[in-house]
């Protein structure tokens, strides 16, 4: 049985890779800051909470990684843990370094002192991109412009370091924006669509926002974790763009939310200049041909379907009783 550790398993990501993983018989530990004290809600709404065993992992304390290596002794890392919203970035950019880009470090330094073979995933991000008016490939350059993205980007750097200096079986994964019904309502997106569906359902409030003309790639969470797994797979260690190649701006997005609920967005959608970021990227779309041509990895979902499935989920959410 081929084991895996995720850290950072309480998130999006980190509950849908653990979902995937146990499907394929990996036995799976996963990290949190405060493992005793975080209720995992995301593994406890897929039904696998009581499968997975839990430590709490301090991710920039070499001493914490290394314990729980030591316990886990995994065949897989996936390192999804940190700060993970762009906006929060802005306000919190010392903790966004520590959280991605130590972190990143500590675990990378950790394998080489135990000389583990385990295989390392790392979770890179396209803001680190920055702008991207061409598809965005492996091989384009880095020019982040939120403390998000130079985080993202330091690690990425870090990872190929270790990988050629040491050996290491490192990966980056450089996803693009990608989207569930496990998302928190920090996030725009999860705003949108919980917002839309309580007006839907009788609410007077408006949808505040910020803006609307940014255009970006989305995709389906379950199938980018997918993508990982994919990775790390591989005989060769390597970065690889995981993105659907299409792009529509958040306007869209947002009409088409209202439209699935039967509401025209301009009706209760409303311009909030305290949204706005200090910069936010114009464009960002990537270009997934070395996922498809290594990986054999394709995404399936399109925008239209992803939407339905958003407001589904939001839907179902409110008509359960509580």
């Amino acid at each position: 049985m081929s084991s895996a550790l995720i850290c950072g398993i309480s998130g999006q990501d980190g509950a849908y890779l653990a979902q995937l993983l146990l499907e394929k018989g990996y036995r799976v530990a996963g990290t949190s800051r405060d493992a005793l004290n975080n209720s995992f809600a995301s593994l406890t709404h897929l039904g696998i909470r009581d499968q997975i065993a839990c430590h709490s992992l301090a991710t920039s304390d070499f001493r914490s990684v290394l314990q729980v290596l030591t316990a886990t002794k995994p065949d897989e890392i996936y390192y999804l843990a940190g700060q993970s919203s762009v906006g929060l970035s802005f306000d919190q950019p010392i903790e966004t370094m520590q959280s991605v880009a130590d972190g990143s470090m500590t675990m990378l330094e950790a394998l080489r002192f135990l000389e583990s073979p385990a295989r390392f995933y790392n979770a890179a991000s396209s803001e680190a991109f920055g702008n991207t008016d061409t598809p965005a490939d492996e091989l384009t350059p880095f020019r982040p412009r939120s403390p998000y993205g130079i985080a993202k980007a330091t690690a990425f750097h870090l990872v190929s370091s270790y990988r050629e200096a040491y050996g290491l079986h490192a990966s980056n994964g450089i996803l693009f924006n990608h989207e569930s019904p496990l998302r928190p309502t920090r996030f725009v997106t999860a705003k949108i669509v919980s917002t839309a569906v309580r007006i839907a359902n009788g609410s007077n409030e408006k949808l505040h926002l910020g803006n609307l003309n940014i255009h970006r790639d989305w995709g389906w969470a379950p199938e980018y974790v997918d993508a990982m797994w994919r990775i790390l797979q591989q005989d060769q260690a390597g970065d690889y763009v995981i993105a659907t190649g299409h792009t529509h701006s958040l306007k869209d997005f947002v009409d088409q939310v209202f439209k699935t609920v039967g509401l025209e967005s301009a009706d209760h959608v409303q311009s909030d200049a305290t949204l706005l970021r200090p910069y936010d990227i114009p464009v960002s779309k990537g270009n997934p041909a070395k996922a498809a041509e290594k990986l054999g990895w394709h995404a399936q979902v399109d925008f239209q379907t992803l939407l339905q499935r958003l407001v589904e989920a939001e839907q179902q959410r409110h008509q359960t009783p509580r």
